[in-house]
């Protein structure tokens, strides 16, 4: 197999695993009974908009009504549901009037209303209301110590609903006493409900977890208003029941790129689709894997494939990091492992088609990234420390750059033994 059909095969497998996410092709499907009266729409998240303008086009005929919030430049148009932009990964003055309005459209709704909440990664930054006496300003500053922490996303997740008052369930409380369907995509490992936008439309699983030791990993940069609620005793909420719908998931867009892959004869084997810890470490772990199935086949003989999904973690410290992302940041420590093997090409990306706050979903590798890369007068090792992997893979343009795909299953990481 030349590089050119490896990486052809590779962008299959991918573009299967967004397109296996896509609102307008699976959103319909999970919808429930037309309501008698009016349905009030609220949501957030990176599919946020193209989710409501399925919901529009399933729903001609029904009274539809509300407001969603989604990141800038993620939008689609819509006749019926308006549709606000926010920043993200960092939130803004928009993210928290957003969910003002968002909480003020669901304490709108009535009995007899039904109420359908639709839900994608990235709605914790894109849907913010900093909990009293938590300002905006504070609420930036813990997202930018998360984002630099090395925290799972798990733990980030049971932070973001502490400080939230419409995490956690709060978005449900807000529209009770009306009937709530939530439609979600998922992005986080295990499809945890209580973890995709940090949950507001469910029940906090960690209300009454003892959070002191997460607010000490933030270190002493964390404002002083986040450590009092973070370390102050935890008060378990009141559960309440909740229709909860997942519309696509990491597992099924990884289960559309083992389709391809078989199609083209390749034995997929799929890795799991909650594969987390620091990205460079599992790009070492991969490379092993790659290694053994050229060498012994074993999982399975080449041709072949490692899938995998999940979101991966990159701890910058205090260094001035440089331009990269999880997905590149794996690719390269792969590369680094797989010291330039004849056989194996990898890509890895985010199904929303941003690399952490990059311009490309992710890129691709070949035999010959690391040589390329130091004809160009790179160091692949020292770029890799200096979390600058972005730069890399742009000198030895095998950047993917999709634009934003309107979807979020996370993260999409294919190795390819040929």
């Amino acid at each position: 197999m030349t590089t050119d059909q490896a990486q052809a095969l590779l962008r299959a497998m991918f573009d299967a695993a967004v397109a296996a996410a896509d609102p307008a092709r699976v959103l319909a499907d999970h919808l429930p009974p037309r309501p008698k009266g009016r349905c009030i729409v609220v949501g957030a998240g990176k599919s946020a908009a193209a989710m409501a303008a399925a919901l529009e086009a399933a729903w001609p005929d029904v009274d539809l009504s509300g407001v969603v919030v989604t990141r800038h430049g993620h939008s689609v148009p819509t006749q019926r549901i308006t549709v606000r932009e926010a920043s993200h990964p960092t939130p803004d003055a928009a993210s928290e009037a957003a969910a003002r309005e968002i909480l003020a459209v669901a304490r709108a709704a009535g009995p007899d209303d039904l109420v359908l909440a639709l839900i994608s990664g990235g709605g914790s930054a894109l849907m913010v209301a900093p909990r009293a006496p938590l300002t905006l300003a504070d609420k930036i500053a813990v997202n930018r110590l998360l984002l630099r922490s090395g925290l799972t996303i798990e733990d980030m997740n049971r932070i973001r609903r502490r400080l939230s008052d419409i995490k956690g369930g709060g978005l449900a409380r807000a529209a009770h006493p009306a009937r709530l369907v939530t439609l979600a995509i998922s992005d986080v490992p295990g499809d945890d409900p209580g973890a995709i936008a940090s949950g507001p439309t469910v029940p906090d699983p960690s209300a009454g977890d003892d959070l002191s030791a997460l607010a000490a990993r933030l270190g002493p940069d964390l404002p002083q208003a986040a450590r009092d609620l973070l370390t102050a005793p935890p008060v378990p909420a009141a559960g309440f029941d909740t229709d909860y719908r997942l519309i696509a998931t990491p597992q099924m867009s990884l289960e559309a790129a083992a389709r391809v892959a078989r199609d083209a004869g390749v034995t997929p084997i799929l890795l799991g689709d909650a594969l987390e810890g620091e990205a460079r470490e599992l790009g070492t772990v991969m490379a092993g894997i790659a290694r053994a199935v050229a060498a012994h086949g074993t999982p399975a003989p080449a041709p072949a494939v490692l899938l995998s999904g999940g979101e991966t973690t990159v701890t910058i410290g205090t260094a001035t990091p440089g331009r990269g992302g999880r997905n590149t940041a794996f690719l390269l420590s792969l590369a680094l492992g797989l010291r330039g093997h004849p056989a194996i090409h990898a890509l890895a990306g985010d199904t929303d088609g941003i690399d952490g706050t990059e311009d490309a979903a992710g890129a691709l590798i070949a035999p010959d990234t690391l040589a390329r890369a130091r004809a160009a007068g790179l160091d692949p090792r020292a770029v890799l420390d200096g979390h600058d992997s972005y730069a890399l893979f742009d000198a030895t343009d095998t950047l993917i750059r999709t634009g934003p795909t309107l979807t979020n299953v996370n993260d999409f990481r294919a190795v390819l033994i040929a």
